[in-house]
């Protein structure tokens, strides 16, 4: 027994961890009002280890965002343009295409592309995308479009969610990714993102998604206008899909960033709350295998840090990353391999360098490479590579 955990009366949690057990709602937040850091962080390593053993993970992929053009204005997006702002972007298909073919020769295996709802861009250019990025690569895994980035391409192809996802999927579409969550609770997610798709058609797209037969990660923004309930319900809701499709990869925190956002912000989140809100998080969503510490929004070092309060995942290398940096995040643009592996050794953990899927393409241990498994594309360490890219 944790000598933190003896003493903060976290016991009867603890034992419950220990025993497999499904902690409840209250439960949940019993920890979250917790002040006793490291005994939440005790109970959280404890079911990290029931999990994952001592391996921690990261991706080299590269981020793209396709577009900064948006329909919308959330109120936290500091991301999104009007077709009239002198900073807005769109990218063609080839150029994604020569993006992606500059990032193989660093060893990407893992293409992230997202962006606004675009006014004017038809149906067909995101098919186009897909293909044209599987015939670089076919084994270039692409995790593409949130949720409601899915619900616009439906409206645009004039489909059904099922039909849009199904022709994406045979354009080469392997993942969703879970972005555009927020915070589930109807009136949060109207003071932060009036006119976004509901909690309810966010976990309906991940639904289809699943049923289909694919897979996907998921999210929450935390450290704005929610309470600590909200954040618990939030985890419930994804909890119970969880349940219903085991569709989910795994689950992503993302700390709110505050600087350069239109939302009054009175405690933004601190490094407490990220460690809480990850530590909570791997406790309570006992159905996930995988807590992924975004070291974005941490930075690298806190990131390491949360390696002992719950994440078993640092995330990747994703060469240029937009829209948390025009919030105002002050982390790198990215992270090189070396970087991500020198994190998780030193954190004492066996360093495992994974697909989309959280699959393992291979192990690292005591400085030494294990083989590679099959799906494996080649592996090169960013940092020699990044001044002839």
């Amino acid at each position: 027994m944790d000598f933190f955990v003896q003493r903060s009366g976290l016991r009867d949690l603890y034992d419950k961890v220990a025993a497999g057990e499904r902690i409840s709602e209250n439960d949940a937040l019993r920890l979250f009002e917790s002040k006793d850091l490291n005994a939440v962080g005790a109970i959280a390593d404890l079911a990290r280890q029931k999990k994952n053993g001592n391996r921690a993970s990261y991706i080299i992929n590269r981020y793209v965002n396709y577009s900064n053009y948006c329909i919308l204005s959330c109120q936290f997006c500091s991301f999104a343009r009007k077709k009239r702002d002198a900073d807005g972007f769109q990218f063609s298909i080839e150029e994604i295409v020569q993006k992606a073919r500059e990032a193989l020769k660093l060893g990407i295996t893992e293409m992230h592309i997202v962006g606004g709802l675009h006014p004017s861009l038809p149906f067909s250019y995101y098919t186009g995308m897909l293909r044209a990025l599987k015939d670089l690569d076919a084994r270039l895994q692409l995790k593409c479009f949130t949720a409601i980035e899915i619900l616009h391409l439906a409206w645009l192809a004039k489909k059904s969610v099922r039909e849009t996802l199904t022709e994406l999927k045979a354009a080469g579409l392997d993942s969703l990714t879970g972005g555009g969550a927020e915070i589930f609770r109807k009136e949060v997610r109207s003071a932060i993102a009036k006119g976004k798709e509901s909690a309810g058609e966010y976990l309906d797209v991940h639904r289809t998604w699943h049923r289909m037969g694919g897979r996907s990660t998921c999210t929450m923004l935390y450290g704005h206008v929610e309470s600590l309930a909200d954040r618990v319900d939030h985890l419930r809701q994804l909890r119970a899909l969880q349940d219903e499709t085991h569709g989910f990869t795994g689950f992503v925190p993302l700390a709110y960033q505050p600087e350069d956002n239109d939302i009054p912000v009175e405690k933004p989140p601190t490094g407490f709350d990220s460690l809480r809100t990850i530590a909570v998080s791997r406790i309570y969503l006992d159905n996930f295998d995988h807590i992924t510490a975004y070291w974005v929004g941490l930075g690298l070092k806190l990131a390491q840090v949360a390696l002992s309060y719950g994440a078993d995942d640092l995330h990747g290398t994703i060469i240029e990353e937009h829209i948390f940096h025009m919030a105002g995040a002050t982390s790198p643009q990215l992270q090189t391999e070396m970087e991500m592996v020198k994190a998780i050794r030193e954190a004492g953990r066996t360093t495992v360098q994974r697909n989309t899927f959280y699959e393992p393409i291979k192990v690292l241990a005591d400085g030494h490479e294990a083989e590679p498994t099959e799906n494996s594309a080649p592996s090169k360490v960013l940092e020699d590579n990044l001044a002839t890219a």
